[in-house]
């Protein structure tokens, strides 16, 4: 019965929400890299750096507080299994991962050149715009035609580098024979500068400089607004990939060799030592323990492991070491598996078509023709090139995208910013828009309804005898049962009584000598107590009847209160859970859901998820487990808690940042609101085209003119998102 508690981890938005920050540097021979998801903040960091940088071999320990990970330079006899056990006593939970299944660790690259260009693009615009107010002023002949050439001599270089997203998409749509909102967007800067070149070689009164650098600052303003409202998310399937056991012990001719997980074949013996990973599918021919599925399963409570039972990759080891015989290995273990169906439904996901991808595909075919039709129209009317280009890039220029492009970044940000505040951080960029339709919440139980830690629940039936002894033997174990029942005990203000000789009995429980009786504190079966089917401990003293110490799995706050709201917001709430049927049953009944699943296999719960989107439902899936990973993918859209293993909050377009449960259904609402400010943007935009385009093709509307009215657009699209705050 000795098992290790998965810590029930303290989120804190310092820890979670972070700023996408460079990650320190860290030296290129790295040889040993750590999942970390419980460190919370800068302290946490020189924690886990300081304990490691203590430990004999370690050379040099860097923390990456974004990616939750510690890359350590080692001695080479060094191993991950020597210092998880000591970052665990410092407090902090630690997974192995594989350095050669991650990719590079990424910095805020992308972010740092959208800022740049926009830097660039505003400050020229500003030098621009000064040179233009002297034109405007009556700068006239000769001093004209320098000012504009002057800025034709900042615009260039400056459009040339700043508007380069918009280039790069625009010509990888044309490539495929396709439009985009950057087509209109390109066409309408590159018509700006040509006409505005055309006019300054002929000493023409107006140039357009300042519109075409105006325009490209308001489209990177709007795409670094659409940049900030994401996490630099990884892929789901490549962090799973990362948690497969990267090494091996081998037992040969009675030896052991630890060689790389890669070189293990079918038919293997593999020894799992306590608190190791499971690194192949397989069948235990040697040892007793208990296996911890809960990251795999979602089951509660750790199980029996002996001789003839199945394992798969991935689960933990708990107390005694096992021997196993491999049956499956590398990409055909059920952990390898789970990320093929992970990259699957991610896959399916990205079909996905944003209300912005939709308003494109009608708008810019839209704009050229309009703008064609103009130039050919006033080319025939007047038989002045000039003045036809003029008016056809007065036409791109007021039709520019450039409002469309504000109206979802806008709204996303002002709604991400409400939402952190409520405590959530929103990933992914159309996670609000696919939020506000879902009519079907699907909840995973362990660790996400529940807090994933049991508590004992008839303390106050417990002798106080029975209590201090129990407490002896509970305090030697860390079972999650004995940790609680520990606990427990101690805030009842308990004392430990003199038991002797403790030990732990791997898979059954503790046992020692009291008063010159053996006390044992476990399993049912093993002290002859009759199991009455709920999670509980057994102590029996001597030959006395053994006493039972029951207990529940503690609801997380607020999960009453967020199911209640969304049955009454009309949506539909299921609890699918790979915990045992009486478990999910009772918890079903306790939070009056009444559609479950119990015993939900990670295929099933997808199969599920796919078959209920068959349906015609937009399912909103929460859940925290390595099972629930390819069902948070599948779903139209998912939430994770903060505490949840490192693959499934990747996988997820939302985190949950604290332990309640109830910003989840206020989320729903913040959506709705949302979907209906970004629809209320597309309407402003449109009624400003209705009323400006029919000026700019009758020639009304110089291109200068037309990038005011398009900036005045922008600004109100602007101010209608903030409503949101």
């Amino acid at each position: 019965m000795t098992a290790q508690l998965r810590p029930s981890l303290a989120a804190c938005p310092a820890c979670v929400a972070a700023p996408l920050e460079p990650a320190r540097p860290v030296p290129e021979d790295v040889q040993i890299a750590l999942s970390l998801p419980g460190i919370h903040c800068s302290a946490c960091i020189s924690t886990v750096e300081r304990t490691l940088a203590a430990y004999p071999g370690v050379e040099d320990a860097r923390v990456n507080l974004t990616l939750k990970r510690a890359l350590i330079k080692a001695a080479p006899d060094l191993r991950a299994a020597d210092l998880i056990p000591v970052l665990e006593r410092a407090g902090y939970e630690a997974h192995e991962l594989d350095p050669g299944a991650l990719s590079a660790t990424q910095t805020d690259r992308a972010g740092r050149d959208l800022l740049m260009r926009l830097a660039v693009a505003g400050f020229a615009s500003m030098n621009v715009m000064l040179l233009s107010v002297s034109v405007w002023s009556g700068a006239s002949d000769a001093t004209r035609d320098m000012f504009h050439w002057i800025s034709a001599a900042i615009a260039m270089p400056a459009i040339a580098f700043s508007a380069q997203p918009f280039f790069v998409s625009a010509w990888s749509a044309l490539k495929v024979k396709r439009l985009n909102m950057d087509v209109p967007i390109v066409l309408a800067i590159v018509l700006a500068l040509v006409t505005s070149l055309w006019e300054t070689s002929l000493s023409g009164e107006d140039a357009y400089f300042d519109a075409a650098l105006t325009l490209t600052f308001f489209l990177l303003a709007g795409r670094y607004l659409d940049y900030r409202t994401r996490a630099v998310a990884r892929s789901a399937a490549e962090e799973l990939a990362a948690l497969e056991v990267p090494r091996a012990i081998r037992l040969e001719d009675g030896r052991e060799t630890e060689i790389p997980v890669a070189q293990l074949a079918v038919g293997d013996l593999i020894l799992v030592r306590p608190g190791g990973r499971m690194p192949v599918d397989g069948e235990i021919v040697e040892g007793r323990s208990e296996l911890d599925r809960s990251l795999l399963t979602g089951e509660t409570l750790p199980v029996f492991a002996e001789p003839g039972r199945a394992v798969s990759a991935g689960e933990v080891n708990l107390t005694g070491p096992l021997v196993i015989r491999a049956s499956a290995v590398g990409q055909e273990t059920s952990l390898h598996r789970m990320a093929d169906l992970v990259a699957i439904a991610e896959s399916g996901r990205s079909r996905y078509t944003s209300l912005a991808d939709s308003a494109a595909k009608l708008y810019a075919p839209g704009v050229h023709i309009l703008s064609v039709l103009s130039f050919l129209g006033w080319l025939v009317y007047s038989g002045d090139v000039r003045t036809a280009l003029n008016i056809a890039a007065a036409v791109l220029i007021i039709t520019c995208p450039c409002a469309l492009g504000l109206a979802v970044p806008a709204v996303t940000t002002a709604a991400s910013g409400r939402l952190f505040k409520k405590g959530m951080l929103i990933k992914h960029a159309t996670a609000l828009e696919r939020l506000a339709e879902v009519d079907t919440v699907v909840f995973d139980k362990t660790g996400t309804l529940t807090a994933g830690t049991p508590e004992l629940t008839n303390l106050g039936e417990i002798l106080r005898d029975d209590l201090s002894v129990a407490l002896a033997l509970a305090q030697a174990s860390s079972h999650p049962l004995s940790v609680s029942l520990t606990r427990a005990a101690r805030s009842a203000g308990a004392e430990p009584a003199a038991v002797e000789d403790v030990r732990e009995i791997p898979g059954y429980g503790t046992e020692g000598v009291w008063q010159g009786m053996r006390v044992r504190l476990g399993r049912a079966a093993w002290v002859g107590a009759a199991h009455g089917g709920q999670t509980s401990a057994w102590l029996a003293v001597g030959d006395r009847a053994p006493v039972g110490f029951l207990f529940t799995d503690a609801l997380r706050p607020g999960a009453e209160e967020t199911v209640a709201a969304l049955k009454a917001s009309g949506k539909q709430v299921m609890l699918m859970s790979g915990d045992t049927t009486g478990a999910v049953e009772a918890l079903a009944n306790r939070l009056g859901i009444a559609n479950w699943m119990a015993e939900a296999l990670p295929q099933d719960k997808v199969a599920r998820v796919q078959a209920l989107a068959g349906q015609g439902k937009r399912i909103l899936m929460v859940g925290d487990g390595l099972n629930d990973t390819a069902a948070l993918v599948a779903a139209h859209v998912s939430i994770s808690p903060a505490s949840a293993l490192d693959a499934a909050r990747v996988a997820s377009d939302i985190v949950l940042l604290g332990t309640d449960l109830s910003p989840i259904a206020r989320a729903c609402d913040t959506a709705k609101k949302a979907t209906r400010r970004i629809r209320e943007n597309f309407q402003i935009a449109t009624v400003y085209n209705v009323i400006a385009v029919p000026l700019a093709v009758a020639g009304l509307c110089s291109p200068l003119i037309a990038a005011l009215a398009m900036s005045t657009s922008s600004i109100t699209v602007s101010l209608n998102a903030l409503r949101l705050r």
